[in-house]
């Protein structure tokens, strides 16, 4: 069985190809459910982000495993496979290994070492858990990739500075403005990363004043109180925009939630008030359109990225650190998954020498009958001493070969060997 991962993210696809495979909290359980019911697919784990589609597996086969995957991607995008094939990567056994640890570590993000992603990593873990589909060997991959995760922030600086999308957000709205002092903010959306936005702003140096408006009032009620700011009823969405300076979006939607036509007359109702769009939700929440409106300026997560971008080189040391922290963890990861593989086989080796020596003791127990209690104890421990003599070589061997195609050839032939 090997572990794989087919995806596709923020470097391989365009923004729109992105939404369309986006997997929602509330498509979550059954898209896991479909995962676990194609033909070479045993355990799977769905990590979904504004940043990526990718999908962990268990499979028998690796290029069915990987055909499954993508039908899947295909399915939920209404994707021809020729649409998207050639922008998909996959990896499986060690390399997949290396890919989720980079991805827990940050370095696969579009903001390098950002914090967002740990906790993604491992809410994608538990929530394929509680649903069955993630089991024992996806359950310890994805348990190790957190521990590298917290390793490579506790042990190197990738984490200083901007490490996060919310935070990222609310400094490119900054830098596109030349400061958010006095500004108005709008946040749609209270989410985890509407939270991450709020928080953010909150902490920005004389803002003159943070509204939230959410499908649910209670929680843009609560966010608002948390960061000093306003709540505003989503069906006063325009009224509230026509008093804003700025509307971050970041809302979980499936669709389009501010059109053009709808920003239109905000628009016209303040003519000499220009408007700054950061939409940074995967699907986006606001349409393209509204980016031609007179005095409207709209960035997305494509903007979000460039702008990201430029703060690499400041953590390009910190990027060297992380990645020897992660060959490491690699390195020990297939090295306790290769003992853990071999284990049953040796432990089933010995358990069968050992009714052997059992066996015959009891086919020889009546020409024993004589025998003291102590030298009883000595052909004991003399049998015993011979199977473990015997088995010592092809033991260490066993170990010493675990992982490879030699270790494999090698547990396969004691198992046709001793009927194992």
């Amino acid at each position: 069985m090997s572990v794989i991962v087919v995806g596709l993210n923020h470097r391989t696809v365009p923004l729109d190809m992105l939404e369309r495979t986006t997997v929602s909290a509330s498509r979550l359980p059954k898209a896991l459910d479909d995962l676990r019911s194609r033909d070479h697919l045993d355990e799977a784990v769905v990590l979904s982000t504004c940043m990526r589609t990718e999908i962990y597996a268990v499979a028998a086969r690796y290029h069915g495993g990987v055909q499954d995957i993508r039908n899947f991607l295909g399915e939920i995008g209404f994707l021809a496979p020729e649409e998207f094939s050639d922008h998909l990567y996959s990896f499986h056994d060690e390399a997949a290994v290396a890919h989720l640890f980079k991805v827990a570590s940050g370095l696969d993000s579009a903001v390098v070492g950002e914090s967002e992603i740990l906790g993604q990593v491992k809410e994608a873990w538990e929530h394929a858990a509680r649903e069955g589909a993630a089991g024992s060997q996806l359950g310890t991959l994805f348990r190790h990739a957190v521990e590298v995760g917290k390793r490579a922030r506790s042990e190197t600086g990738i984490g200083r500075g901007t490490t996060s999308v919310s935070q990222a957000a609310v400094e490119m709205a900054a830098q596109r403005l030349g400061s958010l002092e006095g500004k108005r903010i709008l946040v749609l959306g209270a989410g985890d990363m509407g939270e991450g936005v709020a928080v953010a702003l909150a902490g920005a140096r004389g803002i003159g004043e943070v509204l939230v408006a959410n499908r649910t009032w209670s929680t843009a009620a609560r966010l608002a109180a948390r960061v000093g700011g306003r709540a505003v009823e989503l069906g006063a969405l325009a009224s509230s925009l026509e008093q804003v300076d700025v509307l971050l979006t970041v809302t979980g939607a499936p669709a389009v939630i501010v059109e053009a036509a709808d920003l239109a007359p905000v628009m016209a109702a303040r003519p000499d008030r220009p408007l700054l769009v950061v939409d940074v939700a995967v699907p986006r929440d606001v349409d393209a359109a509204v980016g031609r409106l007179p005095g409207v300026t709209l960035l997305d997560m494509d903007d979000l990225k460039a702008f990201a971008a430029a703060g690499v080189a400041a953590r390009r040391k910190e990027i060297a650190r992380v990645e020897a922290i992660l060959a490491e963890e690699t390195e020990r990861y297939a090295a306790s998954t290769s003992a853990r593989e071999v284990a049953p086989v040796v432990a089933a080796l010995r358990e069968r020498a050992d009714e052997l020596r059992l066996g015959e003791i009891e086919r020889l127990r009546s020409r024993l009958a004589s025998l003291e209690p102590k030298e009883r104890e000595a052909v004991e421990a003399l049998t015993r001493g011979l199977v473990n003599k015997l088995l010592h070589e092809p033991t260490v061997r066993l170990k010493q070969e675990a992982g490879t195609p030699r270790g494999e050839r090698l547990a396969e032939a004691l198992r046709t060997l001793f009927d194992l």
